[in-house]
Parts: C-alpha cells; sequence; structure tokens
C-alpha cells in the first residue's frame, strides 16, 4: 500500500490521466477528420460513394410485426463502411503519433548530444576539504 501511495503521489497518476483525456479528444478530432472532411471527396472522387452507407444487410428492419402490435423490428446488418473509415482514421492517427516521437526522439537526441559536449566544470570543494587541504599543507611545512 505504501509503495502504491509513493506512485500517486509522484504525479503519475495525473500525468496518465492527463494523456488518456488527450488521446481520446486527439481521437475524437481526427475520426471528424475522417468522417466529415476527408472521406465526402473521396467519395466524390470515387463516384460518389459514401463508406458509410456500406453494408451487408443479413435481416432487414420491419416497421410493424405480424401481429400488428406496433412492434418493429431493428435491421441486422455488417456495416463494413464504417470499419472502412475507422481504418483510415487508425492510419491518420498513428501516423500523427510517429510524427509526434520522430520530432520527439530528435529534440531528445539534441539535448542528449548538447549535455554530452558540454564541458563539465568539477564542483567547488567543500569547507571540509578546503580546511582538509590547508590542515596537509601545513603539515607539510
Amino acid at each position: 500500500m505504501d509503495e502504491f501511495k509513493k506512485f500517486i503521489s509522484k504525479g503519475n497518476v495525473i500525468e496518465i490521466a492527463v494523456g488518456l483525456i488527450m488521446a481520446t479528444y486527439f481521437g475524437a478530432i481526427v475520426k471528424s477528420l475522417v468522417n466529415d472532411i476527408l472521406m465526402p471527396p473521396i467519395g466524390i472522387l470515387l463516384g460518389g460513394i459514401d463508406f458509410s452507407a456500406f453494408k451487408i444487410v443479413i435481416q432487414p428492419g420491419v416497421a410493424e410485426s405480424v401481429k400488428g402490435a406496433g412492434d418493429s423490428i431493428a435491421e441486422v446488418a455488417i456495416y463494413y463502411g464504417v470499419f472502412i473509415n475507422t481504418i483510415i482514421t487508425f492510419l491518420i492517427v498513428s501516423f500523427a503519433i510517429f510524427l509526434l516521437v520522430k520530432v520527439y526522439n530528435k529534440m531528445k537526441e539534441k539535448m542528449e548530444k548538447k549535455a554530452a559536449e558540454a564541458p563539465t566544470i568539477p564542483p567547488a570543494p567543500t569547507k571540509e576539504e578546503v580546511l582538509l587541504t590547508e590542515i596537509r599543507d601545513l603539515l607539510k611545512k
């Protein structure tokens, strides 16, 4: 339990939560980009096709049941067009994350290179070291 408390107090949980929230909304933005901006022109270029309407109907929907009680039966279908949109969304998100990681790695590499090139200045001696050096020099005399 103590280890869990240390984990939470370090801030890792907050960083993970912020990352998850950002990823969720980033995914929503990309989904909207694909469905609302990219797919309509692609559909027009392919002859007026709307990918989200592609489906294989397994059981057609019925407005009223045979008994006439006002019950309706929903359509059962495989919506493979929505699946195509989801694949395109995934590819765009994956590419965006790839670019983000690539930029991060370049920045990290530059920072590590800069840190390696920087001359290391030895730390100033502590008061004890100064005193011990003076004592040593006095003993030599």
